[in-house]
């Protein structure tokens, strides 16, 4: 792909702009670490521009036949799956994904987003509630106006469509931030959803700074909801920038998932399911399984298999298909999760494979780290904190009991995963796990239909699902006297 195929500008209210500012980001390839172009840096002032896009959209795109705002995601659905070659060689060489997974679950799972809120546009119903004797009491979901939403850098084509779909179906206009670091496959969805022909401001795009465009969205008095993924220490900063307006904030923060192999699983699919749950793009997901707590019987076999499996890992170029894990997506990013190996080392941790950049004239420029598999402590730092690399910690346990208390054992609630063949142990440790979404005998399953999100530190609100169209909505309740006979309150 030559430059110029990228586009670079902002989008705000169906216009591609530069930022007010004239001031651009280089976004760089982490396999090679050159520059791939130069992005617009939005500013406050940008920002502005763009809510007032989308204010002025928004009464006429929520006055839109529900069954129109879904034909035309619809519609978006369909050219995203036309361009799957070309969107997954944009993600794999702006993120570092290997293609065979941008072809395979990026795209995929993100034209499955779109055709669910596509649909799911005129499903969302109200309600009528029981009330007094000659009553009429119905409540209906009206969208919230403009929304705001932050896309992580760890799988941005993806999360722009988890956040996009229900926001739009629900009748809200958008103004929406990719990362600096990975914004290309954001603004490319912009130019389709341009040919597509949604309504000028409907969809606003900024690409800036965290600091700059990502404070005035969580900031701005004309925003009525803020949806973040992210880290929990950026989480906690936007619920204290959005008291201004008292805006709505859903936050899919942190994790440090806890996944338990029982003596009685199957260990082939364990060994297997594990490792895609911590070296699936890289470990760069906040649903990860990084934290293996084994029990005491079966650890020796487990990590036998587990460690051969991870040595095995073909590390490569992004867009080579034969490439299993690519590089991390930034230079910081890869010193921050190498910094973990040191402190493994200091708390007496052991390593058994990985830990540092595989070497190789063909990965020297790339920002790689070996997949890392280390024994701890559940009070080492490494067990408790989330490095969001490929980096798991092993931990064994004796009983359920004590497998139950190390899984809970962090201030995260997000996924968490196990695996038994025993029925009554699965469903009572469902129930029992602290997190929002447990997977038995697997790991790592999304899909649109299913709420995804987190307790505790891993944030509140869904993404996904009835619950999305519940977060992109607020109810408002109308009551009718139909036939009741009031007697005065005053009398005289």
């Amino acid at each position: 792909m030559s430059t110029a195929t990228y586009q670079t500008k902002l989008l705000i209210g169906g216009q591609w702009v530069d930022s007010v500012s004239g001031e651009t980001i280089p976004v760089t390839n982490p396999y090679t670490g050159q520059t791939i172009c130069n992005i617009a840096a939005a500013q406050a002032a940008d920002v502005d521009l763009a809510v007032e896009a989308a204010a002025r959209a928004a009464p006429g795109w929520a006055a839109l036949p529900a069954h129109e705002r879904g034909r035309l995601l619809l519609k978006l659905a369909d050219k995203i799956e036309a361009e799957t070659q070309n969107l997954a060689r944009l993600e794999a060489t702006d993120t570092g994904h290997p293609i065979r997974d941008c072809l395979s679950l990026d795209v995929p799972r993100t034209v499955l987003c779109f055709r669910y809120f596509g649909g799911m546009a005129d499903k969302l119903e109200g309600s009528v509630i029981p009330v007094d004797a000659g009553f009429l009491n119905y409540v209906q979901r009206e969208p919230i106006g403009v929304v705001g939403a932050i896309v992580p850098w760890n799988f941005p084509l993806m999360f722009t469509s988890w956040k996009m779909g229900p926001a739009l179906a629900a009748g809200n206009t958008v103004v929406i931030k990719p990362s600096e670091i990975t914004p290309l496959s954001t603004l490319r969805i912009g130019e389709l959803i341009q040919e597509v022909g949604f309504p000028d401001g409907v969809v606003n795009i900024v690409t800036g700074y965290g600091h700059t465009a990502g404070t005035r969205i969580a900031e701005h008095p004309g925003i009525g909801k803020i949806s973040f993924t992210g880290s929990t220490a950026t989480g906690r900063r936007i619920v204290e920038m959005s008291a201004g307006n008292l805006k709505k904030v859903q936050l899919e923060l942190g994790g440090k998932g806890p996944n338990i192999i029982f003596p009685d699983a199957n260990m082939p699919a364990a060994v297997g399911g594990s490792a895609f749950a911590i070296f699936h793009n890289q470990g760069q997901a906040c649903i990860a399984g990084s934290r293996i707590i084994i029990h005491e019987d079966i650890a020796e076999e487990f990590l036998e298999r587990f460690v051969a499996l991870a040595k095995s890992i073909r590390l490569g170029d992004p867009l080579d298909p034969e490439t299993e894990m690519g590089p991390l997506t930034s230079k910081v990013h890869q010193e921050r999760v190498l910094a973990f190996v040191e402190v493994t080392r200091e708390q007496g941790g052991t390593i058994l494979t990985g830990g540092k950049h595989p070497g190789g004239d063909d990965l020297a420029n790339g920002y790689f780290v070996e997949p890392t598999i280390v024994r701890a402590k559940a009070s080492d730092r490494v067990a408790r904190e989330e490095v969001f690399g490929p980096f798991v910690t092993v931990l064994t346990f004796k009983t359920d009991e004590e497998a139950l208390e190390i899984a809970n054992g962090t201030d995260y609630g997000l996924g968490a995963g196990l695996w038994t063949q025993d029925l009554t142990r699965a469903h009572r440790f469902a129930k029992n796990i602290y997190a929002g979404m447990v997977w038995i005998n697997c790991y790592k399953r999304v899909h649109p239909g299913s709420p995804f999100g987190g307790v505790g530190m891993s944030g509140y609100g869904r993404e996904m699902g009835f619950e999305a169209m519940r977060e992109y909505t607020q109810p408002k309740s109308v009551w009718v006297n139909v036939d009741a006979q009031l007697p005065p309150f005053y009398k005289r």
